[in-house]
């Protein structure tokens, strides 16, 4: 009959239709599981390559603060060597008893300018002892005309510098509790801290990251 043979062609088309959905719904389901996994692993890789981006970032940069670190090394080692080598020329200087003389003689005026006091008590090396026995008249009166102050000043003969330094002398005032050194090392110490800036200009040239200038 017409009526059943209709009714089984709807129940047909019905059933392909259910099917052709799940199909679509699969293939949906389907595609969207295979871009979910594709992402995951994409994300994978992009966090590896990150992070291998990072690792070499943090390498070249730990590579380049060794070479700066080395440069610097290099060049404190070349200033040591600077004031290293001034100072065997410092021990030179007293074999030239004239010169030793005069620059005696300013050392004991600029320590007794720096004291301001009006007793000193004045220490040096045994072997100088002469020489600055010598030199303390115009030492003295050098002082007297820069500073318009008179002083009385004791030299200490009983302790000596120690004979190994390069030389100069040390005062004091108020039984020890004024100093000041004027050795010769004293002295390369204190132009050494001045000087270093301008030594390392003149060696490396200017530091484009120096800000301050000490």
């Amino acid at each position: 009959s017409s009526g059943s043979t209709q009714s089984t062609g709807e129940a047909d088309e019905k059933e392909v239709e259910i099917l052709a959905k799940a199909d679509e719904e699969f293939n949906i389901e389907k595609g969207r599981l295979v871009e979910q996994e594709k992402q995951k692993i994409r994300a994978f890789y992009e966090k590896k390559e990150k992070n291998a981006e990072l690792q070499k970032k943090i390498q070249m940069s730990n590579l380049q603060n060794q070479a700066r670190l080395k440069l610097l090394k290099q060049r404190e080692n070349h200033l040591d060597e600077v004031v290293a080598n001034t100072t065997v020329k410092l021990r030179t200087i007293t074999n030239d008893l004239g010169k030793y003389q005069g620059m005696l003689q300013g050392l004991i005026t600029q320590g007794l300018c720096q004291l301001l006091e009006p007793n000193v008590l004045i220490q040096c090396r045994q072997k100088d002892l002469q020489l600055v026995k010598d030199v303390l008249d115009k030492a003295l009166k050098q002082y007297t005309q820069l500073s318009g102050l008179d002083v009385d000043i004791n030299i200490d003969e009983k302790n000596f510098l120690a004979s190994d330094i390069a030389g100069g002398v040390q005062l004091s005032a108020r039984d020890g509790k004024l100093m000041v050194s004027n050795t010769l090392e004293a002295r390369l110490d204190q132009i050494v801290k001045q000087k270093i800036p301008e030594i390392r200009t003149k060696l490396y040239g200017n530091n484009p990251n120096r800000r301050f200038f000490d």
